[in-house]
């Protein structure tokens, strides 16, 4: 029972660690607290590895619970009911919520409000478009996160971060918005620009 229980424990561990660089974002964003969004940015490395200890742990935990029990023959009561934290419905519960975690950055998008605004330009010529390499996005929360930000000001068009190419490109009406309050808008998520290009 000890070792299911340390087998259970260790399996969500792994799931919320393997989630912890994608959460972050969405609470520092709930929290109004958005600097230390980036802070386990350095766990997406680690976190392919995670993935796989939390489905072998759970993979264990399961075999453990389901396996045949080799029937001794004895005159005590071995039928007793097991307490709830190891029973199969304990198992299921963090199984599931393992599940959850571990796909947190293909759905925490939800946790941001809609960023469509709508946006009068009196003249084009005033519209410039730069790209901002940015340093420290691990997932589609972090994405979110910086478009968020970003898009709190005023005079911006659009904007499409990227955690996959590490910028973020961003359309915005220059008599409105510069460019460096642009660049502390996306360094006050905790993730840095390293460098800008207008395109």
């Amino acid at each position: 029972m000890k070792h299911e229980s340390k087998l259970i424990g260790t399996g969500m561990l792994a799931a919320i660690t393997a989630s912890l660089c994608c959460i972050t974002p969405v609470l520092a964003f709930i929290a109004g607290t958005s600097g230390f969004a980036s802070t386990f940015s350095w766990l997406e490395p680690f976190r392919p590895y995670l993935i796989g200890l939390t489905v072998i742990v759970l993979a264990i935990a399961w075999y453990q619970k389901l396996k045949p029990k080799k029937d001794i023959d004895c005159d005590c009561e071995h039928d007793e009911k097991p307490k709830f934290f190891h029973s199969k419905l304990m198992l299921a519960l963090v199984t599931v919520f393992s599940m959850i975690m571990l796909a947190f950055p293909y759905y925490s998008e939800i946790f941001y409000p809609n960023k469509e605004k709508q946006i009068i330009v009196v003249d084009k010529s005033n519209i410039r478009t730069t790209q901002f390499n940015i340093k420290g996005m691990t997932c589609t929360g972090c994405e979110e996160h910086v478009n968020h930000e970003v898009n709190k000001l005023d005079g911006i068009i659009s904007s499409n971060a990227s955690y996959k190419n590490g910028y973020a490109i961003i359309r915005y009406d220059e008599t409105k918005v510069s460019e460096t309050e642009i660049e502390q808008a996306i360094n006050s998520t905790g993730y840095k620009v390293i460098g800008k290009k207008v395109l």
